[in-house]
């Protein structure tokens, strides 16, 4: 996403790539709630896709880390924060140094770095590749290089950046096993780097959906992905996200 600066206004952030008309047409307000209405501007449509064949053990671990990078966070956070057995999803930047990591500097798509989501999670609760299953299908496009829907650039590449190498085995042996099964339009073209820094965004960009589910980027490119968890995924999604301020104020 593109901002104008790091106050968050609604000039701040209501300056979208110009899809504030495009959309307004396709946004029917019923009540408290929104209802999606598809058109040829909608967010990138999910693939069913299966489980990863090759998976990490789940008994008798303690809470794991997985970072992934999947265009701007608000979209990758929100869907993450909706998934049983994540007890906590951040926005950040991994891929480049401590000493650039800030919004100003990384949407420059310079500094290496990739807007990105600490999920930590209960591996007894959910697996690495179940998380995996859920990056690929409904958070976002993998065969979109270095961009993602409205916004370009290396910053919103598709990246994992694996924790262990027990996860860049298993994310290798995943995207391998998607790329066979040729589920998608185009090649996948995810990168996996094992470099796994992480570096937590400013605090007005955690649990920007939930805090702002009026905007009309969320509701253009991100609710549709909340829509997608729950109707894929039924037996992984809860109602309530898990919110990042009010785990750590």
């Amino acid at each position: 996403m593109t901002i104008m600066n790091t106050s968050l206004t609604s000039a701040t952030i209501s300056n979208r790539r110009g899809l504030l008309q495009t959309m307004a047409s396709s946004i029917v307000l019923l009540g408290s709630g929104l209802l999606w209405q598809p058109t040829a501007f909608s967010a990138e449509d999910a693939v069913r896709i299966p489980a990863p064949a090759t998976d990490l053990p789940a008994a008798g671990q303690s809470p794991q880390r997985a970072i992934f990078a999947g265009g701007c966070f608000w979209g990758v956070q929100g869907v993450f924060q909706h998934v049983k057995g994540v007890q906590r999803a951040v926005s950040g930047y991994s891929g480049g140094a401590a000493s650039n990591a800030s919004y100003e500097l990384v949407s420059r798509g310079n500094t290496g770095h990739a807007e990105s989501v600490e999920v930590t999670f209960d591996p007894s609760q959910v697996s690495y590749g179940e998380l995996l299953q859920i990056f690929f299908s409904v958070v976002h496009d993998p065969t979109q290089l270095n961009r993602q829907g409205p916004d370009t650039g290396t910053q919103y590449r598709s990246a994992i950046f694996a924790t262990s190498p027990e996860q860049l085995k298993t994310a290798q042996a995943y995207v391998a096993q998607l790329d066979a099964a040729r589920l998608y339009p185009k090649p996948i073209v995810t990168r996996l780097e094992g470099k796994a820094s992480f570096y937590p965004a400013e605090l007005y960009h955690q649990d920007f959906m939930t805090e702002n589910p009026r905007h009309p980027y969320i509701i253009f490119n991100d609710l549709p992905k909340v829509n997608n968890l729950k109707r894929l995924f039924p037996n992984r999604y809860r109602s309530d996200p898990v919110l990042t301020k009010k785990a750590h104020p």
